[in-house]
């Protein structure tokens, strides 16, 4: 009897009772994850010449944040969030403003102003994302 309530604890505890943050902060983030991951497998062509970033750049990270996009969303409709995985999703979004700082400062792409804006716009999105999403946890049961 007592393995099954140790292993009842550790499942309760691997999971939150949302807060609405949390559970708001994923779903916008889906959003906005998906409509770019779309911007850019629609319009990687043309936004090569205008941001200096080569479409075969743009094309599979629009396809992953697609994907990306769909997945956080999901997560932010559960009835009870698995805290690993929201943590995964601050992580992640974490790890996409340093690339994007990467990105512009490194010397890959002959990145344009409106390129380097759009990076940088980007960039801050993500960290204001991952802002709301580690309060939401920290505010959740």
């Amino acid at each position: 009897m007592t393995t099954q309530n140790t292993r009842t604890t550790q499942i309760t505890s691997a999971r939150t009772t949302a807060a609405p943050l949390l559970r708001l902060a994923l779903k916008l983030d889906g959003i906005a994850s998906g409509a770019m991951g779309l911007l850019l497998v629609a319009l990687g062509a043309v936004l090569d010449s205008v941001l200096g970033l080569p479409a075969s750049l743009l094309w599979p990270i629009g396809a992953f944040l697609v994907a990306y996009g769909g997945a956080v969303y999901y997560l932010g409709t559960r009835t009870v969030i698995n805290r690993a995985a929201a943590w995964g999703v601050v992580v992640l979004n974490v790890l996409w403003v340093v690339d994007s700082v990467l990105l512009v400062v490194g010397d890959w792409y002959d990145v344009t102003g409106l390129g380097i804006a759009f990076v940088v716009a980007q960039a801050l999105a993500v960290a204001t994302f991952a802002e709301l999403q580690y309060l939401g946890l920290r505010r959740s049961a």
